[in-house]
């Protein structure tokens, strides 16, 4: 005699659960979907590698390349990588470092504006910003981009990895390109406040309890060696502090004499307990709303 297997009760009863759940197994199997069909939505996109997808971003929070002032050097050498880049010539990839508040971020978007908007033609030169903690999906986003007509340029801001965070490995295939090697049109730009990315602390716990010092050190480090430009951010003394302040005075027209905005910024240092980028447009910010003025 032939016995037959009874069926599960949820579906004699109602088939809606495990079809959902078959649903949901083909869903996770499926391929991702691609890049938006029209990369011309805008000029700067945000990378969710949860969604397997790039968020177009309307309006990119950053300054003028002009007003970044006390970083003349690194935005000169910066400026042209991108911009050869941007034109199809070799560009090495760039890790900013230093100093908190000195403008790392701000001077990537704002280079990235400047090269952009002096490209004509078809091919464009497209920021993509990628989160630290999303550093393990770079390999599928540049399979991705990997063909593309424009350009792209990756963005990592506050770059840093501890000892428990095995990204870094994923980030060092990336930049050495592995079998395939990183796409003609991509360049990886990350900021960071450790030149190495890795905390000193444990730099020095790598070299003290490692049986071969040198090499666990050197496995630590090397992720760094990997960008092409370092390009250090150090902390401004008092006369950069102010040429910030006055390019931004001077941009908005804030109505002030001179003596009493030295005065001021110097008094708005001594209470946030240091001199940077930062802190001198926090100052504006301060200043403009206490005169009234709209900084547009």
């Amino acid at each position: 005699m032939v016995r037959l297997r009874s069926m599960p009760d949820d579906l004699t009863t109602d088939p809606a659960p495990m079809l959902r759940r078959i649903a949901e197994a083909l869903e996770r199997l499926s391929p991702p979907p691609p890049l938006p069909a029209d990369l011309g939505e805008a000029d700067a996109f945000v990378w969710r590698a949860e969604e397997h997808r790039l968020i177009p971003v309307a309006n990119v929070a950053r300054v003028e390349l002009s007003l970044l002032r006390g970083v003349d050097r690194v935005r000169d050498i910066l400026l042209a990588n991108t911009r050869q880049f941007a034109l199809g010539f070799p560009a090495n990839n760039a890790l900013l470092w230093g100093s908190r508040g000195m403008g790392k971020s701000s001077l990537v978007k704002a280079v990235h504006a400047e090269v952009a908007a002096g490209l004509t033609g078809a091919a464009r030169l497209i920021l993509v910003e990628i989160h630290r903690e999303d550093i393990p999906s770079l390999p599928h986003l540049l399979a991705l981009l990997r063909g593309e007509k424009h350009r792209f340029l990756l963005f990592s801001d506050d770059l840093s990895f501890d000892g428990n965070d095995a990204g870094y490995k994923s980030l060092k295939a990336v930049l050495d390109g592995g079998i395939e090697g990183r796409p003609a049109n991509v360049l990886l730009y990350a900021t960071s406040n450790r030149r190495h990315l890795m905390p000193r602390d444990m730099i020095d716990n790598e070299r003290s309890s490692a049986v071969n010092p040198g090499e666990a050190v050197e496995e630590k480090i090397s992720l760094s060696d990997r960008f092409g430009l370092w390009l250090g951010f150090h902390a401004c003394d008092q006369a950069t502090y102010l040429t910030m302040i006055r390019g931004y005075v001077e941009r908005y027209h804030l109505p002030i004499e001179d003596d009493a905005l030295v005065a001021a910024a110097a008094e708005w240092a001594v209470t946030r307990g240091g001199r940077s980028g930062r802190v001198a447009w926090q100052f504006v910010q301060d200043l403009a709303g206490k005169l009234g003025c709209r900084l547009e």
